[in-house]
């Protein structure tokens, strides 16, 4: 049977199996509070239930076309500045002959994913104070005026997508690594025979042949689009950038954490989670309408 004759396979992924039963699906049963005014004390069965009334709190109160232009806005940059460059990395990489400067040059890019973002904004705190920091210090040499980046609610969007790409960027090209890995040699040596150029090699076999793999993370990242990092927009947001750092997850924190609204902090929790499994099967279906596989 072939059970048994994998059954060792079967054993390693127990370990994982049981980690999202635990921590992603037996936790989805709470979401029955957003339709309660729940009481912790009275608990699930005793609390009364009310319906769609916190979605219609949700949506009829003025935060919320705030909270969703800011997700959006941060979401977008993201999409359009940082998606690209992990495969521009990955592109530049595979073109390096030496081994040991590849190797050197993708340990320095990794390095940025395993600080947390405690200290990457503590980072860019001493780099872009005004108290001399040092691009405030370049830009007065320069014979600028100093900026306050941190407090200037326009640099706040910025700022967040290049941290977001010098954090994640190098990390994000080892998928990227792994799918140009698998491509056919052979059609290098026959572009090269033909006269191709490297950038002609690059367009012509390296890009179509992992693009089936862009498009499977495109669609994955489209499905985060209410979904940003929490300790990254909560460490950087401070009263005089908070008209555009509002999103909805600092919003959850604040009401339901802070605040106590069990009840309507998880309504806008089921209500990104529903969003963003919608726009998965959009991006999916479009996918499949331009030729691409799809992720099913």
């Amino acid at each position: 049977m072939a059970l048994g004759k994998h059954r060792w396979l079967y054993l390693m992924m127990i370990p994982g199996i049981l980690y999202f039963i635990l921590f992603r699906y037996l936790p989805m049963l709470g979401n029955v509070i957003a339709f309660q005014d729940y009481q912790p004390f009275l608990g699930f069965s005793g609390s009364p239930w009310v319906g769609f009334k916190h979605f219609h709190r949700l949506f009829t109160e003025d935060t919320f076309l705030v909270l969703l232009r800011n997700t959006l806005m941060l979401f977008l940059y993201g999409f359009v500045f940082a998606f690209p460059i992990p495969i521009l990395l990955a592109l530049m990489l595979n073109e390096i002959r030496k081994q040991f400067f590849k190797r050197f040059i993708q340990t320095v890019i990794y390095l940025p994913h395993f600080l947390s973002w405690v200290v990457v904004i503590s980072l860019s705190y001493l780099m872009l104070t005004t108290e001399g920091g040092i691009i405030n210090n370049l830009l007065v040499s320069l014979g600028g005026s100093k900026i306050n980046f941190m407090l200037d609610a326009g640099w706040f969007r910025p700022l967040y997508t290049i941290q977001s790409i010098w954090h994640d960027a190098g990390w994000g090209t080892i998928i990227y690594l792994a799918a140009i890995a698998g491509v056919d040699t052979s059609l290098y040596e026959a572009a090269e025979i033909d006269g191709a150029s490297r950038l002609r090699q690059i367009w012509h076999i390296t890009l179509p042949s992992i693009r089936s793999v862009v498009v499977i993370l495109m669609i994955l990242k489209v499905g985060d689009i209410m979904e940003l990092s929490f300790d990254h927009v909560f460490l950087m947001s401070n009263p005089m950038n908070r008209g555009v750092a509002d999103v909805f997850d600092t919003y959850v924190y604040n009401i339901g954490v802070l605040g106590g609204q069990f009840s309507y902090s998880t309504t806008v929790g089921l209500f990104k989670s529903v969003a963003g499994l919608v726009m998965v099967f959009l991006a999916n279906r479009l996918a499949k309408k331009f030729g691409e596989e799809g992720i099913w």
